[in-house]
């Protein structure tokens, strides 16, 4: 895959944002989901929490019983000899034995019957009582979490919304002057002369609110959903209509694989270079058909990989005011006019 394709220069940042808000989202209904499912035990276990409930007031009252029986038999119980003396007969004694212990482990089991019933009914409560409260904490964070990046998305779109806003005043401004100085000359970034040119659609009365700033955005018309392949084979032949008979032409598929892999318009280094260097024809350093700076290339391959990487790391990646100003200091609103008028021809 390519670089992330950004309508506007903070558009990974809001991929990231995006991919926040979902995340939390997924987090939240996972919370939530885990709410209602204690909330369902709470509910099941409500039924036998109630049994218990029903069962204790017997079971205090038969374990009461017990405790004043097992007092009494050991208060008036006789001795082991005096047992043995008053029995008639062995059998007779062990007959008492037996019974005595029966009512002892009758008792026993009163007692512990209230016990364990008692232990369970607040067991049952507090580990739900517990999961419960674990739950709902664990919810209200990921609200919280969910506020937080909905909240941070917003205010980027409304940052990106008045950036863009500003940078379409600016380009509207720019192509206006350009207007104004269309077909007269201004030296360019490698000191070659231009010829100013103005796009079409800007050729209009400058009072059309619908001409000019947007149809030259970067990412207008550019499709960064296909594959690579699919890309290069739609760009590459336009782009080598667009060069043809230049010293660049027939390479087409290498801008425009240069450009998926950066994620630039693949129209912006084909159309700064016709008006630099007339698509290659006047360069002052080897392979260098767009001005930029003293370097000089083996190849025009090389070249165009190392200036479309340029403009994604230090332009952007598509055509602004912001980049004319850059690009082409003293003369930022020709050659951004001059640019976009050949973009649109590509």
């Amino acid at each position: 895959m390519g670089a992330a394709r950004p309508a506007v220069a903070l558009g990974e940042t809001l991929d990231d944002l995006e991919a926040k808000v979902e995340q939390t989202n997924d987090e939240l209904t996972a919370a939530n989901d885990k709410v209602t499912q204690i909330q369902q035990q709470v509910d099941d276990n409500q039924q036998r929490i109630a049994e218990i409930e029903a069962q204790l007031p017997d079971a205090r009252a038969a374990a009461a019983q017990s405790i004043r029986a097992q007092y009494k038999m050991q208060q008036g119980s006789q001795g082991l000899v005096e047992l043995v003396l008053s029995s008639e007969n062995f059998f007779d004694f062990l007959s008492t034995i037996q019974f005595l212990d029966s009512v002892t482990s009758y008792n026993t089991d009163q007692i512990q019957s209230l016990v364990d019933l008692t232990t369970e009914l607040t067991n049952t409560r507090t580990d739900l009582n517990s999961q419960l409260s674990q739950a709902e904490t664990e919810r209200q964070n990921a609200q919280d979490a969910l506020d937080s990046a909905v909240a941070a998305r917003t205010a980027l779109q409304q940052e990106m919304a008045a950036e863009q806003a500003r940078q379409e005043a600016e380009a509207e401004a720019a192509l206006q002057e350009a207007e104004q100085n269309e077909g007269q000359t201004f030296q360019t970034e490698s000191g070659n002369t231009a010829t100013v040119q103005v796009p079409e659609s800007s050729n209009s009365s400058s009072s059309d609110s619908g001409n000019s700033s947007n149809s030259n955005s970067s990412s207008e018309n550019v499709n960064w959903q296909s594959d690579k392949d699919g890309f290069v084979a739609k760009w590459s032949t336009r782009i080598d209509a667009y060069l043809a008979g230049s010293p660049l032409a027939g390479y087409g598929s290498a801008f425009a694989a240069a450009a998926w892999d950066y994620g630039v318009d693949p129209r912006l280094s084909p159309a700064i270079s016709a008006v630099e260097s007339s698509k290659g024809l006047y360069c002052a350093y080897s392979h260098n058909a767009w001005g930029w700076g003293s370097v000089s290339w083996g190849s025009w391959e090389t070249a165009i990989y190392a200036h479309t990487a340029g403009l994604a790391s230090g332009y952007g990646g598509y055509l602004t005011y912001s980049m004319a100003q850059k690009y082409c200091p003293p003369n930022a609103s020709a050659w951004y006019s001059s640019v976009a008028a050949n973009m649109a021809m590509i």
